[in-house]
């Protein structure tokens, strides 16, 4: 049967070189599961592999769209079910790697996924009366129509509750109460790579610090100029916004970069709501264990096992 492995973690917890070294050792290519990397021209601030990653092993979903494209649940689904048949097909191994819970659940669980296209107006005007009356008043009018999906959202998701919103709004129907799972038809084995809290936000902050030095501030300039807004969904990640807010004057660069640190240290936080440690089907290793052999003697008999 078909095989994919899964690596999932927080941010900066390596991830991406885990997988590096997985698909060069097993033969293996890498989908990811990144909901920044798709954007194209946005390489520090989303910490996407370097042109050198990217020669030794393939890569899929990175570079697929443009800043200012729209891109959804349903399509980045649709594209990496299809790489990860075309990998399995050319009898090579599928990682599904990423710290996006969305995406990667929608793979390994196989949500089905509303196909309500979007209402630019409707969108609009729930924008403008997060913007008037506070996202909060927005969250709450989820929370009447579909508690269920509310629980699933941060509260400061502006742009997902406003589509939970969209598709009630369209069908009528709660959006919890469309989707369904089919799971995919191959084995799936999930690691999920971790860390003590401290060391986490150590290796975030580092990460950051490299971030600056390797052009952050340069690539948002460009951006700019390439006539991207900063009011885009794209600009508006961790990272992008407050480099836009220094160079609006709004923050020092020493601020922004504290304010990265700790939007990114937030969001640490929150990728453990999706992936869960006492959840029983990842198998969690600690990174300050040094658990290389033991991955390694895992994925062998995983994709050597015939039963």
């Amino acid at each position: 049967m078909n095989r994919l492995v899964a690596i999932v973690g927080p941010t900066g917890v390596g991830k991406s070189q885990l997988a590096l070294h997985l698909a060069q050792t097993l033969n293996g290519e890498i989908v990811s599961a990144d909901s920044r990397q798709i954007y194209r021209y946005m390489n520090i601030g989303t910490a996407k592999p370097t042109s050198q990653e990217l020669s030794l092993v393939p890569h899929h979903l990175i570079d697929i769209v443009n800043p200012d494209e729209g891109f959804n649940l349903s399509q980045y689904q649709q594209l990496a079910y299809a790489a990860i048949e075309n990998i399995q097909r050319r009898a090579k191994l599928a990682l599904l790697v990423g710290g996006s819970g969305l995406y990667i659940w929608s793979v390994v669980e196989g949500w089905g996924i509303p196909e309500v296209p979007p209402d630019p107006g409707f969108r609009q005007n729930l924008e403008r009366e997060a913007i008037e009356v506070g996202k909060e008043k927005l969250y709450q009018e989820l929370v009447k129509v579909d508690p269920v999906a509310a629980q699933r959202i941060d509260p400061r998701n502006v742009r997902r509750t406003i589509r939970a919103l969209e598709v009630y709004k369209t069908t009528e129907t709660p959006f919890s109460q469309l989707q369904y799972k089919k799971a995919p038809l191959f084995d799936i084995l999930i690691i999920g790579l971790t860390a003590d809290r401290a060391e986490l936000y150590r290796r975030v902050d580092l990460r950051i610090d490299e971030m600056i030095k390797r052009g952050l501030v340069a690539e948002v300039e460009k951006l700019v100029d390439m006539g991207y807004d900063f009011n885009l969904p794209a600009m508006s990640g961790i990272g992008y916004k407050q480099i836009g807010m220094f160079l609006r004057g709004e923050l020092t660069l020493e601020a922004a970069i504290q304010q990265i640190k700790f939007e990114t240290h937030r969001f640490v936080r929150h990728q453990y709501a999706w992936f869960r440690l006492k959840d029983d089907r990842i198998k969690w290793l600690n990174i300050q264990n040094r658990p290389e052999s033991e991955i390694i003697t895992l994925l062998s008999k995983f994709v050597t096992d015939k039963t």
